[in-house]
């Protein structure tokens, strides 16, 4: 199964094909294990046989706004006079993960002049995905063996104008780790954003940060998946595609299991240099207390999340503007080498030409004129606890030039670094010496001065 691209006609003969099938899945009932060739895939297949079955059933009842039919084959073209087939559930491999996958037609045609595509492609996450979300967690076990829940739902768009009026086809795929997709079912709205951020989401084969009931898509590479460390389950470059249920996975490194994936981690860049001892000095602690700071876990970042939640919440909702963060990736704890770093994205509001600059010097430029004058204000609102080593600021940077893009510009800086800097203890560049400087993941070495 592939993400395509682009938009193809064949509107009325699409929704003849979903009748058809609505009213013969029993006919082809499920993928049969027979049919596998993969070992892991046709175990899984063979063991939840019974309950992908149930599944099946509980779809084809399932009332939906629009009629939804499941299709294995959603690229296949209904016009063609070629066999289709309804069974759409079925364990795949998708970026070296198992998935289970369920795929199908759904016979609602938006209006493109109406709707935006993030509209369109949030209605079918509310009205499509999130019904049958909760029919997975009623018939599959939640400690079903495979990685991350996967959809790939077509349906269709329709434009006008003088000249042309046409009809084409969209398709909206999604690929949710396990226990997110489970814990989506019952999650707030807030939480079913933050699960979708983190999540792989794909229109027509090309990454996309839906937001739900908005306008417009989130930007992509500010998202948790996007933002390099940051990215719950790493992916390959460019959509891909949910492979066959025959085929073996590519030779890769073994993926993380699905409950190493929800957590949020950081990719390990280079060593952090070691600062100067003058300007660090060893830390005056007991054993026990030196041992946790050198070993903290992920449990202990989400203890730090729910003591400090409320006090986040008050600076994003009253201070969120001044200090220009982003609404869709709030402040969040996470252990980065060894350490708990409290992180915050932000959106430099300057315009950078490419032309004009170049890595190192937006670095150098969002740091002096956007970051540096706002953290003195900033640290006096931060938590307080001897558990926070560092602050990681991601400041995103809108490029322009003769393609618009956006870059990411992390600055990791130890909490008493900052506060030097704020005390007006140490030079600007004496902080950028003791903190990692990351652009687009990448870790740079920036002299403010020499990039002016």
């Amino acid at each position: 199964m592939k993400f395509r691209e682009g938009l193809h006609n064949s509107w009325k003969p699409l929704l003849t094909v979903a009748t058809v099938l609505l009213t013969c899945g029993s006919t082809f009932a499920q993928v049969s294990p027979a049919e596998i060739l993969n070992p892991r895939l046709k175990a899984a297949e063979a063991r939840y046989l019974p309950q992908l079955e149930s599944l099946h059933q509980a779809i084809a009842v399932t009332k939906f706004p629009f009629s939804f039919a499941l299709a294995r084959y959603v690229q296949s073209e209904p016009n063609k006079q070629t066999p289709f087939d309804s069974r759409g559930i079925e364990f795949v491999y998708f970026q070296n993960r198992v998935v289970l996958k369920v795929s199908g037609i759904y016979s609602a045609a938006y209006n493109a002049d109406q709707l935006t595509q993030n509209e369109r492609a949030s209605r079918i996450f509310r009205d499509v995905m999130t019904p049958i979300l909760r029919l997975v967690a009623e018939q599959i076990p939640r400690d079903v063996d495979c990685d991350d829940i996967g959809f790939e739902i077509v349906y269709h768009a329709h434009t006008s104008s003088k000249n042309y009026d046409y009809e084409g086809k969209e398709v909206l795929a999604a690929v949710l780790d396990i226990a997110d997709a489970f814990a989506l079912v019952n999650a707030s709205e807030r939480e079913r954003q933050d699960i979708l951020n983190r999540s792989r989401i794909y229109v027509n084969g090309k990454d996309f940060g839906l937001a739900l009931d908005q306008l417009d898509p989130f930007d992509v590479e500010a998202l948790a998946r996007s933002v390099p460390g940051r990215t719950a389950a790493p992916a390959s470059p460019g959509a891909g595609g949910i492979s066959s249920s025959n085929t073996d996975p590519p030779a890769a490194s073994p993926a993380p299991t699905g409950a190493e994936a929800g957590k949020i981690h950081r990719a390990a860049p280079a060593a952090v240099t070691a600062p100067a001892a003058e300007a660090q000095p060893p830390l005056a602690a007991s054993s026990s207390l030196t041992a946790s700071r050198l070993a903290p876990t992920q449990a202990d970042a989400q203890r730090l999340q729910s003591q400090f939640q409320s006090q986040l919440d008050a600076l994003v909702k009253t201070n969120g503007t001044d200090f220009h963060f982003v609404d869709y990736a709030p402040p969040s704890f996470v252990v980065y080498h060894n350490k708990i770093v409290l992180q915050f994205t932000l959106r430099d509001p300057a315009q950078f030409q490419t032309s004009s600059s170049s890595i190192y010097k937006r670095a150098a430029q969002s740091f002096d004129l956007f970051l540096a004058p706002r953290l003195k204000a900033l640290m006096q609102k931060l938590p307080s606890s001897d558990e926070i080593e560092a602050i990681d600021f991601s400041v995103l940077h809108h490029l322009g030039g003769d393609k618009e893009s956006s870059e990411a510009a992390e600055f990791i800086c130890p909490v008493k670094a900052l506060r030097s800097f704020t005390g007006d203890e140490i030079t600007s560049q004496d902080l950028i010496n003791q903190s990692v400087v990351l652009v687009n993941g990448i870790r740079i070495t920036l002299n403010l001065q020499a990039v002016e």
